[in-house]
Parts: C-alpha cells; sequence; structure tokens
C-alpha cells in the first residue's frame, strides 16, 4: 500500500505580486505568502508606505521587494509587469468603498470603485497572466472579494456590484486560463476590522448589526485570511479553481 501524503502549502521558489499590500488584508497577504517561502513584490500608490513595510518585512527575514504603482493606470502596470520576472501568484487586494443609499449614488463614485475593485482587477491581472503565458508557467490568482459579493447590503449597491461583477469575472478567467494550468479564486471575507471597515464599525448600531449577522459571533481579522490566502496559492489548492472560499463566519449561510 502507497499512502498519499498531503501536498505542500510552501510556496518556495515562487514569486508572488500583491497589491494594495501595505494595509488591512493586503499586508496580510504578503507577509502570510513570505512566510510559507514566496519572494513577494507589494504594490501601493504611496511609496513611503511601501518603503515602510518593505523595509520591516525585510527586517523580519522575508524576501520581499515593493513598488509605487497606481494599480488604475494599465500603462502603468503593464510597463512595470513586462519588465519584471514573471509573478506565479498574484493577490489582488488593492480596493475601496464609498457607500451610500441607492439614491444618493453618483457617476464620480461609482467610476472610483469599479476603477478600482474591478477594473484593476482585470488588468493587473491580464500583465500578469500575459507574462505567464509566454513563459508557460502554472499560476494561481486570488482576487480578495467580499461576501457581498454573494449578498447585497444596505447603502452598498456599488460596492455590491463591483464585488458580484470580480465573482463573474473569477469564473470566467477560470474556464479561459484552466488550460494553461492558472488558477483563479476568490477570497470573500465578512467584515474585517481594518482602516477601510473602521469608520462604519465605529456606529455602534451599525456593528451590532453587523455582529448580528456573523454566525461566530466575532468580526473578522486579517490573520483569518491569511491562511486561506496560502491555500489557494499552494499546491493543496491545485484542483481548486473558479470559485469562492467565504471567510464570513456564516454570514451567507441564511
Amino acid at each position: 500500500m502507497t499512502l498519499p501524503r498531503t501536498p505542500s502549502f510552501r510556496l518556495d521558489g515562487k514569486r508572488a505580486l500583491v497589491t494594495g499590500g501595505t494595509r488591512g488584508i493586503g499586508l496580510g497577504a504578503a507577509v502570510a505568502l513570505a512566510e510559507a517561502g514566496a519572494a513577494v513584490t507589494i504594490a501601493a500608490r504611496t511609496a513611503s508606505n511601501v518603503e515602510a513595510v518593505v523595509n520591516e518585512m525585510a527586517a523580519a527575514g522575508f524576501a520581499v521587494e515593493g513598488v509605487a504603482l497606481d494599480i488604475t493606470d494599465s500603462d502603468a502596470v503593464r510597463t512595470f509587469v513586462d519588465d519584471v520576472e514573471p509573478f506565479q501568484i498574484l493577490v489582488n487586494s488593492a480596493g475601496t468603498a464609498r457607500h451610500s443609499s441607492f439614491t444618493q449614488i453618483t457617476p464620480a463614485n461609482y467610476q472610483a470603485v469599479m476603477d478600482v475593485n474591478l477594473g484593476a482587477t482585470i488588468f493587473v491581472s491580464q500583465a500578469v497572466v500575459a507574462r505567464l503565458l509566454a513563459a508557460g508557467l502554472p499560476g494561481s490568482i486570488i482576487h480578495i472579494s467580499s461576501q457581498m459579493g454573494h449578498v447585497g447590503g444596505p447603502a452598498r449597491a456599488v460596492y455590491s456590484a463591483s464585488k458580484h461583477a470580480v465573482e463573474g469575472l473569477t469564473k470566467a478567467m477560470a474556464i479561459e486560463l484552466g488550460p494553461n494550468n492558472i488558477r483563479v479564486n476568490t477570497v470573500c471575507p465578512t467584515f474585517v476590522e481594518t482602516e477601510l471597515t473602521a469608520k462604519n464599525l465605529s456606529d455602534p448600531d451599525f456593528r451590532s448589526w453587523v455582529l448580528s449577522k456573523i454566525k461566530l459571533g466575532r468580526l473578522g481579522r486579517v490573520e483569518d485570511l491569511m491562511g486561506p490566502i496560502v491555500f489557494l496559492a499552494s499546491d493543496a489548492a491545485a484542483l481548486i479553481t473558479g470559485t469562492s472560499l467565504l471567510v464570513d463566519g456564516g454570514w451567507t449561510a441564511e
């Protein structure tokens, strides 16, 4: 009898790009991938933030680089990606939200959210995939989506629409890229305590409503996303593509 062996969760020898990697879930993703052995490149808009995170991660012994990059500038993204070795792991973590009631949505806020949450996800992925295809390399692309890509919520019409779009994008990408052994999945967190959510969660009534929906009875932490991201990036998830890993404390179970 030959016993099966668990595929490795290690990422040694792989290069990873994390957008929005200087804070919140993106920072958690960068650290998690580096801990698993990947050489990580952090991309974010503000150079000083990139430098601070790179210095701290390097001091901790991680293989890390950084680039100040506006991910909504598709030409700049393509130029950067084309000038470095291919990334076998991509985590599209950069995101934004401009919440309002449906009747108060403005064209400017709609465009701002869609440009980052959907547009940048498409064109950063396109640049990374082009290099993988040219090199004949496998890859794992992970979009940080949201439970709001599976349900709706008050004052979240545009944000929810952007994340539902990312879920559809993921399935279409998985179908096209599967024959090239490039996997595409989403991680869908519930409300996680980050800079992005701090203002809304400071409202006691809103916080109480959120906690009433989360069956495990607590808000998410960045650390709750780190394991799932490593899993989807690794060979342990080799047959997983075109799907969503809901890290929502049971919000969408009902």
